[in-house]
């Protein structure tokens, strides 16, 4: 008896090292996005459920920019190292600015203290937080900067700006805005905003709270068994959403020098190139924009269109917003080669950019009595 006892402490002992040998260390830093139903707790709580143990700290004041984090108690708690990830978030305004203030006030303070991540956690990893578009837009903002008039027009912007951080500067990017546009598209019974139109409600928060989960363990979200008091209906379309827009893609949202040899990275392109010269005099050019997110108004089909990011550096996602999905796609060149085509009959199709060069392409979106089309931006 008295051996069994023994053994079964030592067993618990055993596991308990292993647990602790296992638990990440996450840094979380940025404002009242990540201060807001506490999103490190739930995180955490997630974490647990799914049988993983996560420890961390934080650093939010509300507002808070990377330019006030560099010279604040986050980069002490940087340079303390021992993290295996640090969550970095920006104010949730400025990464959609105009690009030459954020080239000024963002870029190299994110540089900053993605440096100082790897320079003081040789092993960790920096993580870009990607919020979301407000609601209805920043109108505040809109008068000076048309493009952020709009939901789709400031999501769009934030997207470009935090994966263009990314990759220039060597980091992760937990892609919660795609999360949010995913339900917005599909979903849009689920209120994820806080009556503000800004800041994340419950649902909200549960859904970033996933996507951390299934980026910093690299496990699918369907693991989790924690809800923080949401419908369980609810709470299982977001566990789907993550694994739809995360976890099936989680390669591409990981810092290039990740090793993902384990790890799913195709992203799913439904498209092909034909490279074949053609009449181009059919395709309505009078009234291309080029602001990010446009929405596309087919009355006849009571449907509409939306393309984001643009500009783009590598991939732009079609949205169709309607009870008829049956579309035609058509990328052009410059001198009107067709480059790349597809037919939409899903409510969300992507479309990869990354073999072509930076330039200014035409998509044609066409149904069975009319055509739009937008000049897209590649960077």
């Amino acid at each position: 008896m008295k051996k069994t006892i023994v053994l079964s402490f030592i067993l618990c002992l055993t596991y308990l090292a292993s647990a602790q040998d296992s638990a990440k260390c996450v840094l979380f830093i940025g404002n009242s996005y990540t201060e807001v139903n506490n999103l490190p707790l739930m995180v955490q709580q997630a974490a647990e459920s799914a049988g993983q143990r996560l420890d961390f700290q934080s650093n939010t004041p509300g507002g808070c920019t990377f330019q006030q984090h560099c010279s604040n108690r986050s980069m002490s708690l940087i340079q303390e190292g021992g993290w295996d990830v640090v969550v970095l978030q920006e104010q949730s305004q400025l990464p959609s600015f105009p690009q030459s203030q954020v080239e000024a006030e963002c870029f190299p303070y994110a540089q900053q203290l993605i440096d100082s991540v790897y320079a003081n956690n040789p092993d960790g990893e920096a993580m870009l937080y990607m919020t979301w578009g407000r609601e209805n837009g920043d109108q505040h903002n809109a008068s000076v900067f048309p493009p952020l008039g709009t939901y789709e027009g400031m999501d769009s912007l934030l997207y470009e700006r935090y994966m263009y951080m990314a990759r220039t500067y060597d980091a992760s990017v937990c892609p919660v805005g795609r999360v949010w546009r995913y339900l917005r598209t599909n979903h849009r019974d689920i209120r994820l905003y806080a009556a503000d139109g800004s800041h994340p409600s419950l649902a909200g928060s549960y859904a970033a709270a996933c996507s951390f989960f299934s980026l910093i363990f690299r496990q699918s979200p369907q693991s989790i068994t924690y809800n923080p008091g949401i419908e369980e209906r609810e709470a299982q379309i977001i566990r789907d959403a993550v694994q739809t827009v995360v976890f099936d893609t989680i390669g591409f949202w990981l810092r290039q020098t990740t090793d993902t040899a384990n790890t799913d990275t195709t992203y799913t392109d439904t498209t092909h190139t034909d490279t074949t010269s053609i009449d181009t005099t059919h395709i309505d050019t009078t009234n291309i924009d080029t602001i990010a997110g446009i929405n596309f108004q087919f009355p006849e089909r009571n449907t509409q269109i939306s393309v984001y990011p643009n500009p783009t550096t590598n991939l732009a996602t079609i949205v169709v917003d309607g009870p008829d999905h049956n579309f035609d796609a058509v990328l052009y060149d410059p001198h009107g080669r067709r480059l790349i085509s597809c037919k939409l009959t899903e409510s969300s199709t992507t479309i990869s950019l990354q073999d072509l060069s930076p330039g200014i392409y035409l998509l044609a979106l066409l149904s069975r009595s009319d055509t739009r089309t937008i000049r897209i931006i590649k960077q």
